[in-house]
């Protein structure tokens, strides 16, 4: 198992790279759609080759609800953030989606806050506040679109332990990202530059990000959490940020400053205290 999750590890924390990178070549809205709508399609052919069946009609609102929150709001809203933010600080942003979600849950899954989850979320939440003191450029509005992509993907979260208990993660995940992407693909045609600079470089950004980071890493997700306890999953996959730092700061030069690796550890250190109890 510590194969598989070094790989998707790997593969999500690298992307934020590629994500970043992307934005030379396409409007962040346009690249999205790019990414999700060849992911779906992939998604969609494997949903095909294993005759997987149609979800229920009492499933789709939700499917569409989660799809909007979580493909198509939250994956645009942290794509623009790289215009302003650095791939590694965006990495870190992204990966506070777990203290959202405990935040939610006690309200909305009547999950009990115990005293190690409070400080867990408290710790995280001082280090999200550093972190916006560090080296960001002034760009406190970048901060918190990435915030609230987190979010975004919290409440998706949230809807799914609700609403979809026992459903077939796979079929569960091809309609998500169908839904997100065709509502990505009405919105891009009809308020978005659709001009791209398309080069070996862009298509191997919307290549990685389509086949690799949105279809073979979810496989790999859904093959861990079959494995594993979830709660050691979501701890073992804050490794993610860590490879989105690490990488931003080899490949792009990016800086990493003493406040920011304080913020970091805070937040991470947080996570894994929320995950733990």
């Amino acid at each position: 198992m510590i194969r598989e999750l070094s790989l998707l590890c790997t593969i999500w924390g690298f992307n934020f790279v590629v994500m970043k990178v992307a934005n030379n070549y396409f409007a962040p809205e346009l690249f999205v759609t790019y990414r999700f709508l060849s992911g779906a399609a992939v998604l969609l052919a494997v949903a095909f080759f294993v005759k997987l069946p149609t979800p229920p009609k009492k499933y789709w609102l939700w499917i569409i609800l989660s799809g909007a929150l979580q493909i198509a709001y939250g994956s645009v809203a942290l794509q623009i953030c790289f215009n302003y933010l650095s791939a590694g600080m965006t990495a870190m942003l992204n990966y506070t989606m777990p203290i959202w979600v405990t935040i939610l849950a006690r309200f909305f899954l009547d999950e009990k806050l115990t005293k190690k989850k409070i400080f867990g979320v408290a710790l995280s939440i001082t280090g999200v506040f550093l972190l916006m003191n560090g080296d960001i450029g002034g760009n406190f509005f970048a901060v918190l679109l990435g915030l609230s992509a987190a979010f975004s993907w919290a409440v998706a979260n949230v809807i799914m332990k609700i609403k979809f208990q026992g459903f077939n993660l796979i079929s569960l995940t091809t309609w998500q990202m169908t839904a997100g992407a065709i509502m990505l693909a009405i919105y891009t045609a009809l308020f978005v530059d659709t001009s791209a600079t398309w080069t070996l470089t862009a298509a191997a950004c919307v290549a990685y990000n389509g086949i690799l980071a949105s279809a073979l890493a979810f496989f790999l997700w859904i093959y861990i959490l079959n494995h594993m306890e979830a709660s050691k999953a979501s701890v073992a996959v804050l490794g993610v940020p860590v490879v989105g730092v690490t990488a931003g700061i080899v490949c792009l030069g990016e800086p990493l400053t003493l406040i920011m690796v304080a913020a970091m550890a805070m937040i991470l250190s947080g996570i894994v205290l929320v995950q733990k109890s």
